[in-house]
């Protein structure tokens, strides 16, 4: 289990950060260590896949993979094994091209000479901002620097190497820039049932000051966001993550002082325009009908639905 304690680890000490990376990562990392499984294949499988499971609890995309990968079959452990193999390819597959379908369909929604304000670093909203680009369109991006982990710095020199205007600008000041924005794009850690998004803290503020300024609030978000388990009445669980990401020294030890530090927070559907997918836009509305249609679950054998990425041929 040396691999799977080595990736947990990159995962829960966010070396390895952002919900498609998690996803990949951790489809990646399954696929891996079921080559070197010699005896016990389903135990030390289930094993492995509850450890990576544990490791970020509102990163529905983690539990989404996994659960893909998990739905192998075959008699023989050898059989199981290239099963297992092959599903994971195709997560991965799914992870790559979703990515790139969301940045085509997303860049049409942004107008040339627009202002694009973006939130942490999603690999997914920056497609969208890359493929506008790329198309030629005269733009220029503020990003939040995201604190406490700082993502919007990531955000920032990606998107200025990659040749964009950048302006970044501190989590408390996006009211204040609001009026010169065009577009909001920020990705997702996982969307509900009822179109709700769940993402990085911060994100509900900046939407909300989107509608008050009439400024569209897109999120990029690939199918495998979206949360099967909502929809049989399961909540979201809101990680809180170490109080020394936010502070240290005396004010952290003082007995009057509690110092919390939520990771995620929640927008409600009304405060988003569209959802950006890589089978297309839609309304925050239509989440249902992507989780009935396209997404289940079965957690490591038990009943469901099946987790598919038909739709992306």
């Amino acid at each position: 289990m040396n691999m799977i304690e080595e990736a947990a680890r990159k995962i829960e000490s966010m070396e390895v950060r952002g919900a498609a990376r998690i996803a990949r990562f951790a489809a990646e990392t399954l696929k891996e260590y079921a080559k070197s499984v010699k005896t016990n294949f389903d135990e030390e499988m289930r094993r492995a896949s509850e450890r990576l499971m544990n490791t970020r609890p509102t990163a529905v995309s983690l539990f989404n993979a996994i659960n893909y990968v998990m739905s192998y079959s075959g008699e023989s452990d050898e059989e199981k094994r290239e099963s297992l193999i092959k599903r994971a390819e195709e997560f991965i597959e799914w992870v790559d091209t979703a990515r790139e379908k969301i940045g085509r369909i997303g860049a049409k929604r942004i107008m040339d000479g627009s202002t694009v304000m973006t939130h942490c670093n999603s690999s997914a909203a920056l497609s969208v901002i890359k493929h506008a680009f790329d198309e030629g369109k005269d733009i220029r991006v503020i990003a939040t620097e995201s604190r406490p982990r700082h993502q919007g710095y990531l955000t920032t020199k990606e998107l200025a190497d990659y040749g964009i205007d950048v302006t970044l600008i501190v989590d408390s000041a996006v009211r204040y820039f609001m009026k010169e924005v065009d577009v909001v794009v920020v990705g997702a850690d996982t969307i509900t049932v009822n179109g709700a998004l769940i993402n990085k803290i911060g994100t509900s503020q900046i939407a909300l000051a989107a509608k008050e300024a009439r400024v569209p609030f897109m999120v990029a978000a690939e199918t495998y966001k979206f949360s099967p388990k909502t929809l049989l009445g399961e909540l979201v669980v809101i990680e809180e993550r170490d109080a020394r990401e936010v502070i240290d020294g005396e004010l952290l030890d003082h007995p009057k002082v509690t110092v919390r530090n939520p990771a995620f927070d929640v927008t409600p559907r009304d405060y988003i325009d569209l959802i950006i997918t890589e089978i297309g836009a839609i309304p925050p509305e239509m989440a249902y009908i992507v989780i009935r249609d396209h997404l289940g679950y079965r957690e490591f054998g038990g009943e469901e639905i099946t987790l598919s990425p038909e739709h992306y041929d």
